[in-house]
């Protein structure tokens, strides 16, 4: 993607955006003199949704009006509150309302899921994770090898980069599903990598653990809200993944799940009960014996904290509103965008470690300065003071995302121009 390096360019592109108005309906957060950051952040923590406070304001008042009678008479009844979800999650990640459920935090339901589809043996006892997951996947997993009664260095397998390279190939990790999958329990991968931000072919990978008779998960914490998705038709068994980075539910909110229709009326599968998940007709009888529902809300555990799910009724319909396709195409231009300008302008001083091919990747760019660490993290901290927000991650690389839902062309202009300023 070749474009203009002026700041006009960016302007017309801002004009001409169909999706440019949702930025209105997001609160950005101002420096010291009023002006907006320039937030590249939502990778880690969306923006609130201006809808918020008000929608948060009404969960309070029917607390405040009704106390216990808020799950039965509330304008929005707690007792069924999650169900108000399914429709635009099953849109999100490209699955039936029956598969998905909003409950619970991402690694509590992996947790729940990996209870149900990591049954090791003897014979087939590891778990395949890429080498660079995020610590809390790699902990949960580590964990549960242990529970079974085996020694994670031996039960978790790791699928990395090859040498001097960034990025797993996808057919490195077919091949090693092919080489070792009469070993291996479970295959449990991310959708987008938290690190260098690429995408996962879920479907190939899904067909490959399949084959090879291993069970499939995905951790979409960077995925859903970023990049389309097709769970049901992926195969895959079981899916997690927060709110509150896309998808704009604030800090701590309730995390989702999926769980293939194939599973859903499957009661002998071994999972983690609670009431919650309980058949809805006798759930307040109590029975001895739980009877699951059918589907993601089988594995339900526990009634859903009201106050850190009613966000997500403010920023879906903005998902819903949008649509996935326009969005993704703002994203790809968005993101080559910013790619163009710091290949046409700081090659010799920034090097992006994501994928080139837009298809390969979501919004986020990973990036590391040709300097020291302890340089580069100067530079980072220089951007951080004059209002601009990505992230860092140890030891040299910095995130930045520009977010279709909020960021604009200008924006991205103005980051490169920063951080040229800096390096020079």
């Amino acid at each position: 993607m070749n474009v203009p390096s002026d700041r006009s360019f960016a302007e017309r592109q801002d004009r001409a955006d169909p999706l440019a108005k949702l930025r209105d309906s997001f609160r950005i957060p101002t420096r010291a003199d009023g002006t907006e950051h320039v937030y590249f952040c939502g990778h880690s923590l969306g923006l609130q949704p201006k809808a918020v406070a008000s929608v948060v304001q009404e969960e309070l008042d029917s607390w405040a009006r009704r106390a216990v009678d808020g799950h039965f008479e509330s304008a929005r009844p707690w007792l069924s509150y999650h169900e108000r979800f399914a429709p635009s999650l099953a849109r999100l990640v490209g699955a039936q309302p029956l598969e998905v459920v909003a409950m619970n935090t991402l690694t509590v339901n992996l947790h729940l899921m990996l209870a149900s589809f990591y049954r090791p043996t003897r014979e087939r006892s590891k778990i395949l994770i890429e080498k660079h997951a995020f610590s809390s996947d790699r902990y949960a997993v580590a964990s549960q090898a242990r529970l079974h009664g085996f020694d994670p260095h031996a039960a978790v397998l790791e699928i990395g980069p090859r040498p001097g390279e960034e990025a797993v190939r996808t057919e490195d990790v077919l091949a090693l599903i092919e080489r070792e999958g009469a070993q291996i329990a479970t295959v449990m991968l991310p959708g987008v990598q938290f690190l260098n931000g690429q995408t996962f072919d879920l479907r190939a990978i899904a067909s490959a653990a399949q084959r090879a008779g291993c069970r499939v998960g995905f951790d979409l914490a960077h995925a859903i809200g970023n990049v389309p998705l097709a769970l049901h038709d992926s195969g895959a068994d079981f899916a997690v993944w927060c709110h509150y980075k896309y998808l704009n539910a604030g800090p701590g909110a309730v995390g989702g799940c999926f769980v293939h229709e194939r599973h859903a009326r499957d009661f002998d599968l071994v999972r983690l009960g609670g009431w919650w998940g309980h058949d809805k007709a006798s759930r307040f009888q109590m029975p001895h014996d739980i009877q699951p529902l059918a589907g993601a809300e089988g594995w339900q555990i526990s009634n859903l904290p009201i106050l850190a799910a009613a966000p997500m009724l403010a920023s879906l319909p903005l998902f819903d509103a949008a649509g996935m396709p326009a969005l993704r195409a703002k994203s790809v231009q968005l993101t080559g965008y910013l790619e163009s300008l710091l290949r046409a302008q700081l090659a010799d001083s920034v090097k992006i470690l994501t994928p080139a091919d837009p298809e390969a990747r979501g919004c986020q760019l990973s990036l590391r300065l040709r300097r020291t660490s302890t340089q580069a993290r100067e530079v980072f901290n220089a951007l951080a003071a004059a209002g601009f927000t990505g992230d860092w991650r140890e030891p040299d690389v910095i995130r930045v995302a520009p977010v279709p839902l909020y960021n604009t062309f200008a924006e991205v202009w103005e980051f490169v121009a920063a951080l040229g300023r800096l390096l020079r």
